[in-house]
């Protein structure tokens, strides 16, 4: 008795793309690291630093650890996951808006 196995939507990856995005990952975590332990850097710069290396970061896992891609396998998956962060940016920011109008009308008088 015979079974297709079909893997449809599910990519799976090998032990280099494992390999380099632990060290891409470890690279981006040392280099914000660094800079804030050392203080040679401004605020702002270190600041700016971590933003970017962490955006890096998510892009990184999600590539070589979720297997994100726009091959016709990985398409669904990738679409999943921009409704999720387009869900979640709208829940952030509108309960956001929210507070900040509700702060507002709660207390008018210090906006005149």
């Amino acid at each position: 008795m015979s079974h297709a196995h079909t893997e449809a939507g599910a990519g799976h990856g090998n032990y280099k793309s494992y390999a380099i995005g632990f060290v891409l990952s470890v690279i981006l975590t040392v280099i914000p690291f660094g800079m804030v332990m050392s203080g040679d850097f401004s605020r702002q710069v270190a600041l700016v630093t971590m933003l970017v290396m962490g955006v890096v970061q998510v892009v990184v896992h999600l590539v070589c650890f979720l297997h994100m891609n726009t091959s016709s396998e990985g398409r669904w998956n990738l679409l999943a996951f921009l409704f999720t962060v387009l869900i979640i940016i709208m829940l952030v920011g509108l309960a956001i808006w929210i507070m900040v109008n509700a702060d507002m009308l709660m207390m008018p008088w210090m906006f005149q």
